[in-house]
């Protein structure tokens, strides 16, 4: 019995050394870099075809050092059950048209609510301003969003030229 514990523990303390990922230089490999890539990676479900390429394109100007993972276009019902589910507080005063939830990195959008490419760019910009921050709060999101927003802006007076 004594010697099961003891290999038990040796193994469990071996393993512990090789859960990381190495790169070539034998350095361990940051998950959060390992997690980024570009806009194509992104998973956008639900969405129509002018939609997701309105999107990516637009995540692509706004260039944010996190991306996320999963973007979700759901009816307003489907919309309600995902905000209850992951108990969405939303401020006095302020409605819900689309949520992250950060730990997933999956923003939802309500698609019966959906408003065109340009509503869609201001708001893509806030969620990833809490992806960005990685705060729930709004403050925090608005703060990062305004430079996703300028860069977008930039994009467009660069396009009309």
């Amino acid at each position: 019995m004594r010697f099961r514990v003891c290999i038990a523990l040796l193994s469990l303390g071996v393993a512990q050394f090789s859960w990381e990922q190495t790169n070539a230089s034998s350095k361990p490999e940051i998950a959060e870099k390992a997690a980024l890539g570009p806009p194509d990676t992104l998973a956008v479900i639900g969405a129509t075809a002018d939609q997701e390429a309105s999107l990516r394109s637009q995540i692509q100007v706004m260039h944010p050092e996190v991306l996320p993972l999963r973007i979700l276009f759901v009816p307003h019902w489907k919309y309600l059950d995902a905000a209850r589910a992951f108990q969405l507080h939303v401020p006095t005063g302020f409605g819900s048209l689309m949520f992250t939830h950060l730990p997933s990195r999956t923003v939802y959008i309500d698609n019966d609510r959906y408003m065109g490419t340009e509503w869609l760019g201001h708001w893509m910009a806030h969620e990833l301003g809490h992806l960005a921050s990685n705060s729930a709060k709004e403050e925090d999101a608005e703060r990062a969003a305004r430079e996703f927003r300028k860069r977008l802006k930039q994009s467009l007076l660069a396009k009309s030229r």
